[in-house]
């Protein structure tokens, strides 16, 4: 078996890393969160009917994602071909992204086939690229290389809609709304370029062992994740608590646009700017509960960022204006980048050392293995909701301003639950056992 010796890497190939992240974050941007999701409620199948399938197609992806994701980190590790995986998955989110050009209204196996195959390539596409971080980073320059590339992540999505704002400000229309899906795809397809010409992939082919196969041994590999996480019961109750908290946060990210659209009437080019305006408030987020965790710890500070969360479903329950969306959606964008950066941070703090590896695997894992409840649940009951209420006597809108009311609460429950589960989590017996190994 060979190993790979990690060398410093060079200036080239770090902005080659950074540049790609760059180029996929528009995807998440675009298609995820400012136009295709609300395109596709309103537009390709229209009314409730339109949320209930965004959460299904959403919720399929992410399914198909959690089953071959442990197959997909096991070819990561061993076939010394990371490139060539993530050229192929690239290439599929790219292509059936710019696909969704032909998603017009009714076409509705074409607007869920080619959105849960882009999210399918998107999400399958980070296994390998999180994967060749190790190889142009050493454990000292790890935490600096991934932060720049976050940031300049967030970076990229926000700049690809600013690109197409202006075409649905001046021009508008659903053909532009089309033909931004179409940008997205260039603009991922282009950024991503420069990782596959001017970063070398340093590790060699490992042999399997005998008698395995790629998929006996990643759940092989797996199973000895979580034989050695189940000695660490403070972090299993961390894990249990961020399956459930978590989904909530996919839920508000995934469904924004169609409340925002649904509730309040928005445009797009409205839209555009309220991802714009939760991305910048994010990265704002990050830093702040990054002190946080320092001043009163990493529990108490994940507890005050889902009670902010919590705050922020109860404002979004009541509110009626858009101004007021616009300043719920700020204070959400705080309130989610603390519960997704304060859960890596405790996981960093839990794991023993020389077992970070490991331990950020099955963290991984576990919150690709839940994801695709949260989407299908609330597209689900914003549907079954609007349609309790059309039969006694609302008109349609209102039936289904008041079925995403409703669903809206679930991301309260969610965030209950996670929350009830954290507060069984003893923070100082998880550091006391990482550090006795």
């Amino acid at each position: 078996m060979t190993t790979t010796t990690v060398t410093r890497s060079t200036r080239k190939e770090r902005i080659a890393w950074y540049l790609y992240d760059f180029g996929n974050s528009a995807y998440a941007a675009v298609v995820l969160l400012a136009v295709y999701s609300a395109y596709f409620k309103g537009t390709v199948v229209g009314g409730a009917e339109g949320t209930r399938l965004w959460g299904v197609a959403v919720g399929i992806a992410m399914f198909v994602v959690a089953v071959t994701s442990p197959v997909l980190g096991t070819l990561a590790d061993y076939s010394g071909s990371k490139k060539r995986f993530l050229l192929f998955y690239t290439a599929m989110a790219c292509l059936f992204t710019g696909g969704l050009f032909f998603a017009t209204a009714g076409r509705v196996a074409i607007g869920m086939g080619f959105f849960i195959l882009a999210e399918i390539g998107y999400r399958s596409a980070q296994v390998f690229y999180n994967g060749l971080l190790p190889e142009i980073a050493a454990p000292e320059e790890m935490g600096r290389i991934s932060g720049t590339g976050w940031a300049i992540g967030t970076a990229g999505g926000v700049i690809c809609l600013l690109l197409i704002l202006p075409l649905i400000v001046t021009i508008g229309g659903d053909f532009i709304v089309r033909l931004s899906l179409v940008i997205t795809a260039v603009f991922f397809a282009l950024f991503s370029i420069p990782i596959f010409i001017w970063l070398d992939e340093r590790a060699e082919r490992r042999a399997l062992p005998a008698g395995e196969t790629y998929l006996s041994l990643a759940f092989k590999r797996l199973g000895r994740t979580f034989s050695v996480a189940r000695r660490f019961k403070e972090f299993l109750k961390f894990m249990l608590a961020f399956l459930i908290y978590n989904d909530a946060v996919i839920m508000a990210l995934d469904f924004a646009a169609i409340i925002g659209a649904v509730l309040y009437g928005m445009e797009q080019e409205e839209l555009i700017v309220f991802v714009i305006l939760v991305q910048i408030t994010n990265v704002a987020g990050a830093y702040l509960f990054g002190i946080l965790v320092d001043r009163m710890g990493g529990k108490k500070a994940l507890v005050s960022s889902i009670l902010l969360m919590l705050a922020v479903v109860a404002a979004l329950y009541f509110n009626q204006t858009k101004t007021g969306f616009f300043i719920i959606g700020a204070v959400a964008g705080v309130a989610m980048a603390g519960m997704q950066s304060i859960s890596r941070t405790l996981v960093a703090m839990f794991a023993p050392e020389g077992k970070s590896a490991e331990f950020f695997g099955f963290f991984a894992v576990a919150g690709r293995s839940s994801s695709f409840i949260g989407p299908f649940v609330y597209g689900w009951l914003a549907a079954e909701a609007a349609l309790w209420y059309r039969a006694r006597g609302l008109g349609e809108m209102l039936a289904e301003q008041m079925g995403q009311r409703v669903a809206v609460l679930s991301i309260g429950a969610f965030l209950l639950a996670g929350l009830a589960l954290l507060w069984f989590v003893n923070e100082k017996e998880a550091v006391r056992a990482a550090r006795e190994g």
